[in-house]
């Protein structure tokens, strides 16, 4: 063992001390409470999507002609793959559900302020990455459902100014849905999008290491409390019990409500319904409400006042004694977007 040892410290000459001083970072004591442990989660999620994706992959064959069959076949023939479709599918629901829950809670607890805004930037990238790749891997399926719903989607981009026309040819690959489109979306959905997120996470987790995580108090500490403790091993094992609870409840949803197969797509038949993933209830609803242009316009302006809200929120405690206004609209935020998400789930089509 010793000449191992040996030789292996010749070529990587690190030692256990250094590693250990390198990554057992100490943490704020809040991060023994879950809910400010969202960070790993959407991380561990993300593993998951892109072990079942690739196990997904082998079968799957993205072309109009085969795609719907494939997934069948994943479904009803190959060995367990009910259960692999099923744990892709509500992985990537938890990981979306997660994402918000994390941005909300970075937002609410202000560790988007200085020096923290570049992060913040980074993880409302990684907040729509995650959304695009929901919205790529729901189109996939080739159902009528999911047709239609890329169509529409390709539709709504296309009433964007200037840009628009040349959005949707990117996205369909022409002026209309075509053999080409689905490919496309296969080589975002399982290629250009998780890379793309990979390396935000990098910058994301990198940025993290160099700031520290942000100190905060709820009050509840005892007295006597440290107000750090090591990462290695009790916030480790922490988020390790995240995991295996994670990987309980996607085992138990993807065994009582697996993913089915709806009908498959019909270019020639509309369907009456055309209902988007939930996560994009509130966008369907507001493009209800506007026309189509103004619709776009004002989510594009939500976005990117939400990309550069560090600074407004810097500008109004400079120049404002309302210096916590940011938690108020924060809330009149979450209350539009959960009250327009629930109005497109129950409202009759």
């Amino acid at each position: 063992m010793s000449v191992i040892k040996r030789w292996w410290y010749e070529r990587v000459p690190v030692t256990g001390d250094q590693l250990r001083e390198m990554t057992n970072e100490p943490v704020p004591s809040h991060l023994k409470r879950w809910w400010f442990c969202l960070g790993g989660t959407p991380a561990y999620l993300f593993v998951v999507q892109i072990v079942t994706g690739i196990l997904l992959a082998v079968y799957y064959q993205p072309a109009p002609a085969t795609a719907y069959e494939s997934v069948r076949y994943i479904t009803e023939e190959a060995a367990y793959g009910w259960y692999i479709r099923g744990m892709h599918k509500w992985a990537a629901t938890l990981m979306i559900a997660s994402v918000i829950l994390h941005q909300m809670r970075v937002y609410f607890t202000g560790g988007y302020r200085k020096p923290r805004e570049i992060n913040w930037m980074i993880g409302m990238c990684l907040l729509l990455c995650t959304l695009m790749v929901g919205f790529t891997g729901y189109s996939l399926v080739y159902e009528q459902l999911s047709y239609w719903g890329a169509t529409v989607g390709a539709n709504i981009s296309d009433t964007v100014p200037v840009v628009g026309g040349l959005l949707k040819n990117m996205m369909l690959g022409g002026e209309t849905y075509n053999d080409h489109t689905l490919p496309r979306f296969f080589v975002l959905h399982a290629a250009v999008l998780p890379t793309t997120m990979v390396m935000l996470l990098v910058i994301h987790v990198g940025l993290i290491r160099l700031h520290g995580v942000t100190e905060l108090s709820d009050g509840d500490e005892p007295d006597d409390e440290p107000a750090h403790f090591n990462f290695f091993p009790e916030h480790f094992c922490t988020e390790l019990t995240i995991g295996l609870v994670l990987m309980i409840l996607l085992s138990v949803l993807a065994t009582c409500l697996p993913a089915t197969m709806g009908p498959p797509a019909d270019p020639l038949t509309t369907p009456e319904v055309i209902k988007p993933e939930w996560f994009f209830y509130v966008t369907f609803r507001w493009l209800k409400l506007f026309s189509g242009t103004v619709a776009v316009l004002t989510m594009g302006l939500a976005v990117f006042l939400m990309f550069i809200w560090p600074f407004i929120d810097a500008a109004i405690r400079r120049y404002s004694r309302y210096t916590e206004a940011s938690v108020w609209i924060g809330i009149v935020g979450v209350f539009v977007i959960v009250g327009l998400t629930v109005w497109e789930a129950v409202v009759a089509h």
